[in-house]
């Protein structure tokens, strides 16, 4: 069994915003993959389908970013999900816009829904796709920032291929493994980044 878990906050208030992005990626995941994601339980929304041999379940936890791991844990436990079969798909503001970066474990990077999903499981050996949403207003309230829509047109292109990037990489986590993935789509744009 693989848990593929995307982090936002629940409600139509912030389907579109930045940190919402993780969510995105589960849909479109589910569109690739043909799984519907209609259950409700463990205080989530999530699916569950098949790739190739091997069982999978989407999940996008509605306890808002900061309680994200009590949902991540219940899985876990229920289903007897290792930490090492969880991939965790979120926005990040220290990678430019519409870039993905992919990590097998390390600190939350001051991403709270990260943190939290870190906290509960008892571990930061923890895959995850980093989505860039990077702001360069220095000293700008991070909150308000995260919790706002793309502005322009070229954000909104540069976020929707982004999201098809992150896609792709999730799939490749589950057919090829992490370092595969890592080796993949690490590679990209990175001469255009100085935070790696």
């Amino acid at each position: 069994m693989k848990l593929i878990v995307g982090l936002g906050n629940p409600g139509l208030r912030y389907r579109h915003t930045k940190h919402n992005a993780g969510f995105w990626v589960i849909e479109q995941v589910a569109k690739q993959l043909k799984v519907l994601c209609n259950k409700r339980s463990f205080n989530a929304h999530w699916g569950q389908g098949r790739f190739q041999s091997e069982n999978i379940m989407l999940v996008k936890p509605q306890t808002f970013m900061n309680l994200s791991g009590q949902s991540v844990a219940r899985f876990s436990e229920y289903y007897k999900v290792s930490p090492d079969d969880i991939l965790v798909v979120f926005d990040d503001i220290h990678i430019p816009l519409g870039m993905v970066r992919i990590r097998a474990e390390g600190s939350a990077g001051g991403h709270n829904g990260m943190r939290s999903v870190i906290e509960c499981l008892g571990t930061d050996v923890i895959a995850r796709v980093r989505l860039g949403i990077g702001t360069d207003e220095r000293g700008a309230d991070l909150s308000s920032y995260v919790l706002s829509r793309f502005k322009h047109d070229e954000e909104n292109s540069c976020a929707k291929a982004m999201v098809e990037t992150a896609s792709e990489a999730v799939v490749c986590w589950l057919e090829k493994g992490i370092a595969f993935a890592m080796n993949r789509y690490n590679n990209r744009g990175r001469e255009n980044s100085d935070h790696e």
